[in-house]
């Protein structure tokens, strides 16, 4: 039987860049709202409270914390990786936007728009069968790819963090999109209730160790946000620091299962719409207690930042 035996999750975009590209990045993304909306967004308040040199040195809690998981993956060396992330209009268009949808393709080119790179990875498209198969069967009515155009893996909440966790590219990956961004989306508790059945398809299939990813969060407001159905009091650059750091505090304790009973409007009140990816990892590791967790906002970044891993054995046992 197969085993689940690593959990990893941490924010992506800003949270891969250098601060001192910080500013420039958030100035495009603030032009991108202005496109958009028609109006400048405002400067957050708590911008300006923000040194750089405080920022680096918080931000380095940040890399260490990915520099973590890397050095997990190359010990622990899983036959395949399952990386869960929204798609933001970037390989799933306006005129087919599925709220969960699995790539069964064999390879796929990650291209990184922000530092203009691109990078082959190898897929198992097997166990991506398998997943796409059982979870069909079990009541998700789940999309799947077989190719994107130029086999381009565009979605920045998969390819970059790839480079991040596997810079060898020598773990075969399974791409799964759960829609974050494009209201109405899956809600929490489906999500979790996905993650489970992803891990009694791995238990019930061959023989594999299986590490699985989550990419997105934690809080932000950024011009990608559904802004349209918000109806709450933050502005452009806001996080939500207590929602954060409770959900957090819940998944330290091993209680992941709690944020399942989180309604679509509590992730789009708080700025957490890509907690999605999050809580379908937590349904895969149930209530294994995360090992490590780190969490820094940075209004400069425009994002609350965090850092996740989850421990089992190979029983799959915390």
């Amino acid at each position: 039987m197969g085993t689940i035996v690593a959990g990893l999750a941490s924010s992506h975009a800003f949270t891969l860049t250098d601060p001192e590209h910080w500013d420039e990045f958030r100035e495009r993304n603030r032009a991108g709202y202005q496109r958009r909306y028609g109006v400048a967004p405002p400067v957050h308040p708590k911008l300006e409270l923000e040194r750089p040199e405080e920022n680096r040195r918080r931000f380095r809690r940040i890399q260490d914390g990915l520099d973590q998981l890397r050095r997990n993956l190359e010990e622990i060396r899983p036959d395949a990786l399952v990386v869960i992330g929204d798609d933001q209009d970037e390989n799933y268009k306006d005129d087919n936007l599925p709220q969960i949808a699995i790539y069964l393709g064999d390879e796929v080119h990650a291209v990184d728009r922000f530092k203009k790179e691109r990078r082959s990875y190898r897929c198992h498209p097997a166990l991506a069968q398998e997943i796409f198969a059982g979870c069909v069967q079990a009541g998700f009515d789940m999309a799947s790819s077989k190719s994107f155009p130029n086999q381009e893996l565009l979605s920045h909440a998969h390819g970059p963090p790839l480079s991040v966790l596997t810079p060898k590219g020598d773990i075969p990956v399974v791409l799964l999109f759960v829609n974050a961004i494009h209201v109405p989306a899956v809600n929490p508790e489906r999500c979790y209730r996905l993650g489970q059945t992803i891990a009694r398809i791995i238990a019930a299939g061959p023989p594999r160790r299986v590490a699985v990813y989550a990419s997105g969060g934690l809080s932000h407001f950024t011009a990608g946000y559904p802004w349209p159905h918000y109806r709450g009091p933050e502005t452009y650059g806001g996080i939500c620091e207590d929602f954060d750091r409770n959900v957090l505090r819940l998944m330290a304790e091993g209680r992941g299962e709690e944020l399942a009973r989180l309604g679509s409007e509590d992730l789009l009140a708080h700025g957490d719409i890509e907690l999605r990816s999050w809580i379908t990892l937590l349904g895969c590791v149930g209530k294994t207690p995360a090992r490590t967790l780190t969490y820094e906002p940075f209004y400069r970044a425009i994002m609350g930042m965090a850092v996740g891993y989850w421990a089992l054995d190979e029983e799959g046992r915390p």
